[in-house]
């Protein structure tokens, strides 16, 4: 749905001002580089055991199963931990977030980082805006009428049948993450090419070499779609529900605070729904405050809620099941629409 800033805008400025205060004050916005090291120390130790493991056992069917799944579930840690150092949750050193960045993304998992770091950035300062959004851009989903128009031909199909393909197709995202950064990438899109380009050569020669030579080819197609396909969800799961289904919008910017708070939805859960969720479940913390680390974003979450509603600003919270049926639903509105407009037209 489009909708309009409801809130005088130096008024929220002022309110986000005040936020921050309340954020910093708490320490939330501490660096925390022992917890960081910790946890990529364990990333890395349990992504060398699934490939141990895969290369040691007989190599049943079952326990190729077992080895892709394990390693999708650690190697979308990987991406995670992508993710904060492009925010620069880890350090706020230029060039150990740009090691970091190129070492997990684009040699270890194949990503561009810098084109990743590009697209997010941009994501991140115009969240939900029908025009400048890329997570939007990309899309070939219907999050508005407004983008109704815009589809013909094959898209047009996929549109008007969104609720049942939107799912099924998350399991490719970890291959169309790596297509648009080779694009990129083509296109010079990205600042230093070569080396990206070389890393991401490097990724592939060392994953497919991996995989043919401990597997026989048979084996080794099955191993690459199910690593590929459970990290394409895994992926795909945890940032799906995240601005769905929630106000859009055109034109004129909101401000920062509105912007991030109305746009997205933050999603409680354990420590483990956490783990899966690369602490971006609490999404609207993440969006008001990116460099927060990972970590204190479950902290921040009570604070954030209790000042929107002291401020009377619209939070948005909701389980784990009511996301994405609240997604589902959406879908389908929009993939009718697009249905009842060419009943009509016709």
């Amino acid at each position: 749905m489009d909708t309009t800033a409801t809130h005088d805008p130096a008024a929220m400025d002022a309110d986000f001002r005040e936020l921050t205060r309340r954020v910093q004050a708490a320490g939330l916005m501490d660096r925390r580089p022992l917890r960081y090291a910790g946890r990529t120390a364990l990333v890395w130790l349990m992504n060398a055991l699934g490939w141990a493991g895969l290369a040691l056992s007989q190599r049943t069917w079952w326990q190729i199963l077992l080895a892709a799944g394990w390693l999708a579930v650690w190697s979308c840690q990987l991406a995670f931990i992508v993710h904060d150092a492009g925010h620069r949750q880890v350090s706020r050193s230029r060039r150990v977030t740009r090691a970091l960045g190129l070492l997990h993304g684009n040699l270890l998992l194949g990503v561009s980082f810098g084109w990743w770091v590009q697209h997010h950035t941009r994501h991140h300062n115009h969240p939900n805006h029908l025009e400048l959004d890329p997570d939007i851009l990309r899309r070939v989903a219907v999050f508005a009428p407004e983008q109704a128009e815009q589809r013909t031909g094959f898209a047009r199909f996929l549109a008007r049948n969104q609720r049942h393909l939107f799912f099924p197709l998350l399991g490719l995202e970890a291959v169309v993450l790596r297509i648009a950064g080779l694009i990129a990438l083509h296109r010079r899109a990205i600042r230093h090419p070569l080396l990206e380009g070389g890393l991401l050569a490097a990724h592939a020669l060392l994953y497919l070499t991996a995989v043919f030579t401990l597997l026989p080819v048979a084996d080794a197609l099955l191993f690459l779609a199910v690593h590929q396909v459970l990290l394409g969800y895994l992926l795909g799961l945890g940032f799906a529900v995240n601005h769905k289904g929630l106000p859009t919008r055109t034109g004129d910017e909101w401000s920062w605070l509105e912007r991030q708070v109305l746009t997205a939805r933050t999603i409680p859960t354990w420590r483990v729904g956490d783990f899966f969720y690369g602490g971006l479940n609490y999404q609207i913390e993440h969006h008001l405050f990116p460099g927060m680390p990972r970590s204190a974003l479950r902290h921040a979450y009570p604070l954030v809620r209790d000042f929107c509603r002291e401020r009377s600003i619209t939070y948005c919270v909701s389980g784990i099941r009511e996301s994405y049926g609240d997604l589902a639903e959406h879908l389908g509105s929009a993939g009718r629409l697009l249905r009842d407009r060419q009943s009509t037209a016709a």
